[in-house]
């Protein structure tokens, strides 16, 4: 493996198009090195991040990708034994790596380590918080951040920034702590590369199951997150899971909970919203901390916003600051981002990989848009949702849509038939509840059976964390020639 990396050299990355591989890769080009890389299939936002950086990439995956041979690979952790470049790695003996261990070896040494993780959440209050120390940064430039993000953040335009070292001081770096495994060498978290000096952690729920055997794997793996933050640094962590109270109950750091509870040291009260603006009262250990505005809509993004506030503040960062950037904060690409307004129709993206968060994102859309009609459009793709052990769970959250559309399961033959989501029961359920919803072969199939359904006022949230087939470009050309008041 390798512990460093000089300058100019030849670095390819397999898996290049995951979004904290594409934002490594940018990293790493911009001190200077040579950089490839190749994925199994494109899409935006990270394949446009990758053409914008002028950095080649390589699609499908073949040996041919090593030529020239690079001085060191970066192993993506959706590669496993088979992956034709990796077996070609291991047979010419190429010095290789993870993506979390090259962070932690070249850009997070004499920084300020801190950490976002949890089941939910991670992407935004990252780019929260990244943005508030950005906006504290302009009259203390001693705050200005580093962040590795697992989306791109609209007020900066990327997913990620290295700012160059200033001798004496301990600059933050701000970065998504992912719980997924590392890499097929390396079956940890990536978070546990990350050593971090303050973290926040948002929820702890069963997830990614192709890794995780039980809900008890998934919190040790958390605990041992927080057994790595050192007696003088802190955690903020979510007070409303029980989960999250057992994952921090040992701690050696300060412990700081932030929610409704009364008893929390970080309290919001007072949430209003209205459309897309959400505004409450911040307390800090019983005392009014600040008045906030958010431009966004939905409680989880409140406190997201909230948690982000709670360690910014708790590092030092004026609450002047907090303020003003929570006010201007911009959201993160596929994180209710609208996509369209065609004849009407509002089509929404959002990034679902989770029971959780699918409910989350329609409880939003619920307050942004009332009084409209509201479709739920899932591809059911993350390790999680292709598997039927969330069924029951999933059913709960698309009934808050009026009609939902699910696709075939991706790449179904690779989960067992035992385990494997079955999109025509979940349809069955949400029938029984009286909710219009139906199972399409592919994006091709939907966008042509709902796009003459669509009228003008209907929202539309496309659920999925991948390409989906290009709908989002698909759906809005159809919606133009089918039109209906």
């Amino acid at each position: 493996m390798a512990q460093g990396v000089d300058l100019a050299k030849h670095i390819h990355l397999i898996g290049i198009c995951g979004t904290a591989m594409a934002s490594l890769a940018g990293m790493l080009q911009a001190r200077g090195h040579r950089i490839t890389g190749s994925d199994a299939a494109a899409y935006p936002p990270m394949s446009d991040l990758l053409a914008g950086l002028g950095i080649p990439l390589h699609q499908p995956y073949a040996e041919a990708n090593l030529d020239p041979l690079p001085d060191l690979v970066i192993v993506g952790n959706a590669i496993s034994r088979g992956n034709v470049e990796l077996e070609a790695v291991l047979d010419a003996r190429i010095p290789f790596t993870s993506m979390a261990a090259m962070l932690h070896d070249e850009f997070l040494a004499g920084r300020e380590s801190l950490v976002m993780a949890g089941t939910h959440g991670k992407t935004t209050t990252t780019s929260m918080l990244a943005w508030i120390y950005e906006v504290a940064s302009r009259t203390r430039p001693e705050l200005a951040p580093s962040f590795l993000i697992g989306g791109v953040a609209e007020n900066f335009g990327t997913s990620f920034m290295v700012r160059p070292a200033v001798d004496g001081v301990r600059q933050p770096f701000i970065l998504e702590g992912d719980e997924y495994d590392t890499a097929f060498f390396d079956k940890g978290p990536k978070f546990l590369h990350y050593f971090p000096d303050a973290a926040i952690l948002t929820h702890v729920e069963f997830d990614h199951a192709d890794i995780y055997v039980d809900l008890a794997a998934v919190k040790t793996a958390f605990q041992r997150l927080v057994n790595l933050v050192p007696r003088r640094g802190r955690l903020v962590a979510f007070d409303g899971s029980e989960n999250v109270s057992e994952c921090v109950a040992r701690a050696f750091c300060v412990v700081e909970r932030y929610g409704f509870q009364s008893d929390s040291h970080w309290r919001l009260t007072d949430l209003r919203q209205q459309g897309t603006e959400s505004r409450w009262t911040l307390a800090r250990g019983g005392e009014r901390f600040a008045e906030l505005r958010l431009p966004m809509a939905g409680e989880h993004n409140a406190l997201n916003a909230t948690a982000a506030a709670a360690l910014a503040a708790g590092q030092g960062v004026p609450a002047a600051a907090i303020v003003q950037a929570l006010a201007t904060f911009r959201s993160v690409k596929r994180r209710l981002e609208v996509r369209a307004e065609v004849n009407g129709v509002t089509i929404i993206d959002d990034f679902a990989h989770h029971p959780t968060a699918i409910r989350e994102t329609l409880r939003a859309l619920r307050t942004a848009y009332p009084g409209r009609r509201l479709w739920a459009i899932l591809e059911p793709r993350s390790n999680t949702l292709r598997r039927n052990v969330f069924e029951e769970a999933l059913v709960e959250s698309l009934a808050l849509a009026d009609r939902s559309v699910l696709a075939a399961v991706f790449k179904s033959e690779a989960i067992p038939v035992a385990e494997r989501l079955h999109p025509e029961n979940v349809v069955a359920a949400l029938g029984a509840r009286g909710l219009e919803s139906a199972v399409y072969a592919d994006a091709d199939a939907i966008v042509a059976a709902i796009a003459p359904e669509l009228r003008a006022g209907d929202v539309v949230a496309i659920l999925s964390n991948g390409g989906f087939g290009g709908i989002y470009e698909k759906l809005p050309q159809a919606i133009e020639v089918s039109p209906r008041t």
